[in-house]
């Protein structure tokens, strides 16, 4: 890791705050409110791709609801990764293949910054690609060089034979990791779980109405679950929330929620 839009170093309060997210990422499982209504797009075999891996609670998680499938957990930031890899060993979580890039549009190399809180420590969750001189203006960080690849090179470099599900949380790059992915899409038809920022998008130029414009292209429905988490509702007009893009000749997965 090095420095980025400011002076500023890994703190010696990050690096105590390190320890409690590690800790947090070994013995806590978040997101188990979402086990019910994801059980209709992930069987016990299934195949995940999980972009933007954080600290690994959603590659646990998935882990779990698909013990005799396989999670492809995508995640660039060496500090999340210094914590997801630790806390996957810890849960003894065999079905987890850990891919440290970033995914696009086209392979390539980008900076990934990392957001230095007041305090010092680092907002891991909010870490994002986007143009340099524009970070300056926002908030000090940390840096990261990352290496980046698209979704229909991971399908071919890990052999994939299927895909059923992808979670995307990018901070923005939505957009630019889901054209990289059209052959995927258009193959295996998978679901989605998109998570729609208009101000991240904002940060490299992209809008929810392009995203969802382009999911309309290749011929995908979004529907919005309810705060009861029970229930799903198709969305027709692009808006901020967790996302839910449904290939059309598998909507009726989704009939009566």
């Amino acid at each position: 890791m090095t420095t980025g839009s400011s002076s500023a170093r890994l703190s010696s309060r990050a690096r105590l705050t390190w320890f409690a997210h590690l800790f947090k990422s070994c013995v806590k499982q978040h997101h188990r409110e979402l086990i019910t209504p994801l059980r209709r797009f992930i069987p016990d075999d299934a195949v995940v791709l999980d972009a933007g891996g954080h600290a690994g609670q959603f590659a646990k998680l998935f882990a779990r609801m698909a013990p005799n499938g396989h999670v492809y957990t995508v995640e660039p930031g060496s500090y999340a990764l210094s914590i997801m890899r630790p806390a996957i060993r810890f849960n003894r979580l065999r079905n987890i293949t850990i891919l440290p890039v970033g995914l696009s549009d086209s392979p390539g190399t980008a900076t990934l910054h990392v957001p230095v809180k007041e305090s010092g420590s680092l907002g891991y969750g909010l870490s994002h690609i986007t143009d340099i001189t524009e970070q300056r203006a926002r908030r000090p960080s940390i840096s990261d060089s990352i290496s980046l690849t698209t979704i229909d090179r991971i399908a071919v470099s890990e052999d994939l034979r299927r895909l059923d599900f992808i979670k995307a949380d990018i901070e923005g790059w939505e957009l630019r990791m889901i054209v990289g992915a059209e052959q995927t899409l258009l193959r295996f038809r998978p679901n989605l779980m998109v998570e729609v920022n208009s101000e991240a998008l904002a940060r490299v130029g992209d809008t929810p109405d392009s995203l969802f414009s382009y999911f309309a292209s290749i011929d995908y429905h979004g529907y919005i679950l309810d705060p009861d988490m029970q229930r799903f509702h198709p969305v027709k007009l692009a808006q901020n929330n967790d996302v839910f893009f449904v290939p059309s000749e598998r909507s009726s997965i989704m009939n009566g929620t």
